[in-house]
């Protein structure tokens, strides 16, 4: 049987590694640029955020089953927090966050929350049989 931690990082690589292409496929096809905005450190902070939060959760599991739900709303914090710090002011330089840019960081971190809720969901309801 697959340790769920490691079954859950190839999971979220491979999920963001195919939406990655899809979403470069979809720039190409639109005729925009496709490294532009920041995409590949937005793809990249966002997995490794997702693993990170999952993987924080993993290890406290035990420890803090009760609070696990607030630990993971706290791993949301830190997600919005890392978007203020790292790309919002590159985003914001010139006064507009245009569709573009918003799409760059707001896909990967949408699909990252989606796998991590469900993968989350799955895990704790294990948890409590």
């Amino acid at each position: 049987m697959q340790h769920p931690f490691y079954g859950f990082v190839i999971k979220a690589t491979g999920l963001l590694t195919i939406v990655f292409g899809i979403h470069l496929a979809l720039l190409h096809f639109l005729g925009f640029p496709l490294f532009e905005n920041k995409i590949i450190l937005s793809y990249t902070v966002n997995l490794l955020l997702v693993i990170g939060v999952f993987g924080l959760l993993y290890m406290l599991r035990d420890k803090y089953k009760s609070q696990l739900g607030f630990l993971f709303l706290a791993g949301s914090v830190l997600k919005f927090a890392v978007f203020f710090i790292v790309f919002y002011p590159f985003y914001k330089q010139d006064n507009v966050i245009t569709k573009l840019e918003f799409a760059s960081f707001f896909v990967p971190y949408v699909v990252g929350l989606i796998l991590e809720t469900l993968s989350l969901g799955k895990w704790l309801n294990k948890i409590d049989e």
